[in-house]
């Protein structure tokens, strides 16, 4: 069986970060969220792998290469326009061919993996089966109408939904999806959307089967929802201290320190994850943090954010809260002392706290 991840869209709920970088590349607890999607494939035994990438596409080739350290073989496939989900499978047909195969959305996130979903699939003959979620406010969502394990139809965000089941947005198709989606028209937003292609499946009298998520799953589309993935993620922080730590600081709780990181002066109070070559002086960082790569943070005070690497944090002495910042980003103080700040920062960024 084969996989699609779809890494094309451009994360504009997530700007000024993706003025400048792949949404699918912004690092949780220190991983890019599309790894997790990649090693969640790689888990079920999905290894062929096409990512359907947009204009960030060198960025995304970059990051995860040919796919071997994943275990994997990845062909990017690349999405000229950002015309749809539909579009974007069917750009993966050539990929694809004859194959069965899963669709995964490169921002999400499963948590506890989709081995079962994947072996399930294998097992059917139908032609498509959804992943669902039961959600307490399922008119925020594409909602699915079952019969037994059958779903006989999908509503994209009803006023009055036909269950709490909604699409999270991991599928399986046969390759009579493709033929499905040449027979639908663009919606009103001019996208080829694949829900009314699976509609059409359904339509035609093929089984499309639901399948329950076992555990959560989290979009990542807003800045919010990223920091609160990054939360869910440490809160199973396994502790470990490879760095430098001087006797003037305090370990509290779940904390997470890697190899080439130093600790001086500061309180640590998990669960935090401080990246390789970080320097941590005089500061606290508070529970829900993490802290990427060669990152600098002197006389600060951090909570419930994200920073990117090479980032340079200095005097913030009242407490960052639920932030993100991108890489090499800039935030030092002149003199007078505001009562707190929120940020959501692009890379290279330079802020002055005044």
């Amino acid at each position: 069986m084969k996989g699609i991840v779809l890494c094309a869209g451009a994360g504009t709920r997530l700007r000024p970060l993706t003025h400048t970088g792949a949404k699918h590349l912004i690092p949780v607890a220190n991983k890019a969220i599309l790894f997790y999607a990649i090693e969640a494939l790689a888990d079920a035994g999905v290894t062929d792998l096409g990512i359907v990438v947009g204009a960030t596409g060198w960025q995304i080739s970059d990051a995860v290469g040919d796919g071997a350290r994943f275990g994997c073989r990845v062909t990017y496939i690349p999405q000229e326009r950002p015309l749809g989900l539909g579009h974007a499978v069917r750009v993966a047909r050539d990929f694809v061919g004859d194959s069965r195969f899963v669709v995964y959305l490169g921002d999400n996130f499963i948590h506890g993996g989709i081995g079962r979903f994947v072996s399930d699939f294998a097992n059917a003959r139908s032609a498509g089966q959804i992943l669902l979620s039961p959600e307490a406010d399922p008119s925020r969502y594409g909602v699915a109408q079952v019969d037994g394990d059958r779903i006989v139809r999908l509503v994209e965000k009803p006023k009055d939904p036909p269950s709490n089941l909604c699409i999270v947005g991991v599928y399986a198709f046969g390759p009579e999806i493709f033929d499905s989606i040449e027979r639908t028209p663009p919606s009103a937003r001019g996208e080829l959307e694949i829900t009314d292609a699976i509609q059409g499946l359904i339509d035609a009298g093929l089984e499309v089967r639901k399948y329950e998520i076992e555990s959560w799953w989290k979009d990542t589309g807003k800045p919010e929802d990223v920091l609160d993935l990054n939360r869910r993620l440490l809160e199973e922080l396994e502790p470990g201290v490879h760095g430098d730590i001087n006797a003037e600081s305090v370990i509290e709780g779940r904390v997470y320190v890697e190899k080439g990181a130093t600790v001086r002066r500061s309180h640590l109070r998990g669960p935090v994850i401080i990246a390789e070559g970080c320097e941590v002086e005089g500061s606290y960082i508070g529970p829900y943090t993490s802290i990427g790569p060669k990152t600098r943070i002197v006389n600060s005070d951090i909570e419930y954010s994200i920073l990117l690497s090479e980032c340079v944090v200095e005097d913030a002495t009242e407490r960052i809260d639920s932030s993100l910042l991108g890489n090499q980003v800039v935030l030092s103080r002149r003199n007078r002392l505001p009562a707190r700040y929120k940020f959501v920062l692009a890379d290279q960024s330079q802020a002055e706290l005044p």
